[in-house]
């Protein structure tokens, strides 16, 4: 047993296993790996276990801004330092909750209220504020003149307001405009740089992001990949596809939300990979993609995991190598299951998300009869 570093713990729904000791968390998941794949060779990568996440969903009440109380999701805990969030993050979750104190905040049972949420985020050396309001509050005039006040005076580069209807638990919308800055957030990995607008996903810990994007180029480059072509499936704003260009002949990174296909198209462009396509395709309609050549995949699907009519037209193109990124290992059991003529050459787990049950892991996956690839440098 570990004693909890957060006197929140136990209140505080945001991380359940800190009275865990950390080995023993690892190797937890680690073991939910080995069973859900069945395959007992997990390659483990870790990195901070303390002031890892870059981005914080943080609610609106009477005293400013908190996390919702663990089993009673109505209810907020008042949180004015979160220990699993980066010190940008927690500097202004302080700027945030000492300017806002008071507000007209949402209440949830009722409906009623205008401030919902604080979205902040700090990937590498930039930051924004997102203030979520109600859209239909009769206070939204006020509201964004107090908003305009604090974008003058807080740390974070950028701020905007976001609107989201009173029914509707969100705390992202395509309904926003900026304040101060931009809509765009940066964030270098490997060298490389990508924008990804504020309101759309990226991955919540600079470190761990670094060590798994490592960690898939070491697994493409034991493949003779020089004449051939990488499908980035789900490929949000490029980053396998950008970061691994070099190895391939050609790179298509295919994505369904508009947004990300624009930053794709723009990271593409400010990164100098000229061989490399962004299109915009939801992933269950890949066989309308018309690929070409010599084809391997690096899937990253959403949580609810990948569609069967993807899974059956990647089963008939038949890549000579897929690897599949995954939130969800229970998912991603089920998905792997279906590429019946594949077997697993590797797994790696990344814990991107200590104390709690969450992590990532990459599966390498051959066509049956093939050895694999050769280590190259």
């Amino acid at each position: 047993m570990a004693e909890p570093r957060c006197p929140f713990f136990g209140q505080c729904g945001g991380c359940s296993f800190q009275h865990v000791d950390y080995e023993q968390q690892v190797e937890s998941k680690r073991r939910q790996l080995v069973n859900a794949l069945e395959h007992e060779h997990i390659e483990v990568f870790t990195g901070d276990r303390y002031n890892y996440r870059n981005r914080m969903d943080m609610v609106f009440h009477p005293g400013g801004i908190g996390l919702r109380r663990k089993g009673s999701w109505q209810r907020i805990i008042d949180i004015d330092h979160c220990h699993i969030a980066g010190e940008k993050i927690n500097t202004l979750i302080g700027e945030v909750r000492g300017f806002f104190s008071g507000v007209d905040f949402f209440h949830v049972k009722r409906t009623c209220g205008t401030y919902r949420y604080a979205v902040l985020r700090t990937p590498g050396d930039d930051s924004s504020v997102s203030i979520v309001l109600n859209s239909d509050s009769t206070k939204l005039l006020p509201a964004r003149e107090h908003i305009a006040e604090f974008a003058q005076q807080t740390s974070a580069a950028n701020v905007l307001v976001t609107y989201v209807p009173r029914k509707t638990d969100i705390s992202i919308s395509a309904d926003y405009y900026v304040v101060k800055g931009t809509d765009e957030l940066v964030s270098t990995i490997l060298g490389r740089k990508f924008s990804f607008n504020a309101q759309g996903f990226f991955q919540n810990n600079d470190r761990m992001i670094e060590q798994m994007q490592t960690y898939v180029r070491s697994l493409l480059k034991k493949y003779d990949t020089a004449g051939g072509h990488l499908v980035d499936l789900y490929g949000g704003v490029g980053t396998f596809g950008i970061i691994n260009g070099e190895l391939f002949k050609q790179v298509s990174v295919i994505e369904s939300f508009p947004q990300a296909v624009v930053s794709a198209r723009r990271n593409i462009e400010v990164n100098g990979v000229d061989n490399v396509t962004a299109v915009e395709l939801d992933a269950k309609r890949l066989k309308n993609a018309g690929l070409p050549g010599r084809l391997t995949f690096i899937l990253d699907p959403p949580r609810s995991g990948m569609n069967p009519k993807t899974i059956t037209e990647l089963t008939r193109i038949a890549p000579e190598l897929i690897v599949y990124v995954s939130c969800n290992v229970k998912q991603l059991a089920k998905d792997i299951k279906k590429f019946k003529d594949y077997r697993i050459a590797s797994a790696a787990l990344f814990d991107f998300f200590p104390h709690t049950p969450h992590s990532e892991a990459v599966v390498e996956l051959v066509r049956d009869g093939e050895t694999g690839g050769d280590e190259t440098d």
